[in-house]
């Protein structure tokens, strides 16, 4: 019983800071993502493009890693998608898949890694 009780007293502080904007994002989209990068004194948003591979968690700690080809080299980033570090995400093209988790995508390369566009 108290189990629950402090279970809905994490939920109450929780909900105080996710966001409200968050598109339904599926694995498989590409996506287009704003970070904000602090160098210095300065910040800025810097762009980030790539496919969704997987998701994991709920509510606060919710996450996505993103995979993008740059220069034959894939790299993959995690991203806290409640975290206030992340500006922006837009949703640029969606794909069907029939798995939950997209790993088999780094074993590939060029053509062979398209996904079937799906029209929503």
């Amino acid at each position: 019983m108290e189990q629950i009780k402090n279970q809905k007293i994490i939920n109450k502080i929780e909900s105080e800071y996710l966001k409200k904007d968050i598109l339904n994002i599926q694995i498989g989209d590409s996506i287009k993502l704003g970070v904000q990068i602090r160098e210095g004194e300065k910040t800025r948003v810097q762009g980030y493009e790539g496919v969704v591979i997987s998701k994991k968690n709920s509510n606060l700690n919710k996450t996505i890693t993103v995979r993008k080809v740059l220069g034959g080299i894939g790299i993959e980033r995690c991203f806290l998608i409640h975290s206030p570090k992340i500006e922006y995400i837009t949703v640029t093209r969606s794909a069907k898949v029939r798995r939950s988790k997209l790993y088999y995508l780094r074993k590939r390369s060029g053509k062979a890694t398209r996904l079937k566009t799906s029209f929503k």
